[in-house]
């Protein structure tokens, strides 16, 4: 009984604060991943360098701690902005929101594994003079190659937001309670970040993705946070969805 009014609660939500909340949750996620994974993990690890690398780890462990307690909460509130978009697009086509859905959330599940991969250095480097099969040279090398699956396996996670860009794109594009530009645009950053299919290639164009990212997707987050959809234009479009 308690489930179902919950439900129910859920679902008498107005569309533009469902909205609005999804544009909380995916910026929220962006700046905790960005923080995590990029300014923490990526300020620590000197390329190249296992020696230096694990020695910059250990120096600032609480700092490394937190960096992937960050990318962990990064997954949990793009899990939700998830549910939520696919709530909001399913009144414009239910199956191709479905799909949107499931890519974003195989994307999540690497997200993930990301996290996984992101604590891993740390839990070899204090084992180090425990285990005696290894060098701590050898043991440094382990874990900056576990750093580098955390890079690759984050390709690959981009590659699916990029295929979720270009589908929501499209229904933002179909829709009527969104501005047709903002499907348009997030659809050119999804583009962009499905160039990660060829690493070595989008790394070399990361400037011109990160720009197309930055027009795509910061327009809608201030759409969603500051107008959200237009209640009676989405209620309008579920109803013309759910009698075809």
């Amino acid at each position: 009984m308690g489930t179902t009014v919950v439900t129910q609660a859920i679902a008498e939500v107005s569309p533009r604060f469902k909205a609005r909340i999804a544009g909380v949750c995916e910026f929220l996620e962006g700046l905790t991943s960005a923080w995590g994974q990029v300014l923490v993990l990526g300020g620590l690890v000197v390329a190249g360098d296992a020696a230096a690398t694990a020695r910059n780890i250990m120096a600032h462990e609480l700092l490394f701690r937190l960096g992937f307690a960050s990318c962990l909460i990064a997954v949990l509130f793009h899990i939700a902005w998830a549910f939520l978009f696919y709530d909001l697009f399913q009144a414009v086509n239910r199956k191709l929101s479905a799909v949107a859905a499931a890519v974003i959330l195989v994307g999540c599940a690497i997200q993930a594994v990301t996290c996984l991969l992101y604590l891993a250095p740390l839990l070899f480097l204090r084992t180090a003079d425990s285990v005696s099969a290894f060098t701590t040279a050898q043991l440094q090398q382990l874990a900056l190659r576990f750093v580098d699956l955390n890079g690759q396996a984050f390709d690959l996670y981009l590659v699916f937001f990029g295929f979720w860009c270009i589908l929501i794109g499209y229904l933002i594009f179909r829709s009527r309670f969104m501005p047709r530009i903002l499907g348009v645009l997030l659809a050119i950053s999804g583009l962009g970040w499905a160039m990660f299919l060829a690493p070595p290639f989008a790394h070399h164009m990361f400037p011109y993705i990160a720009a197309a990212s930055a027009v795509g997707e910061i327009p809608l987050q201030l759409w969603l946070l500051v107008f959200g959809v237009n209640n009676q234009r989405w209620h309008e479009q579920a109803r013309i969805s759910m009698a075809h």
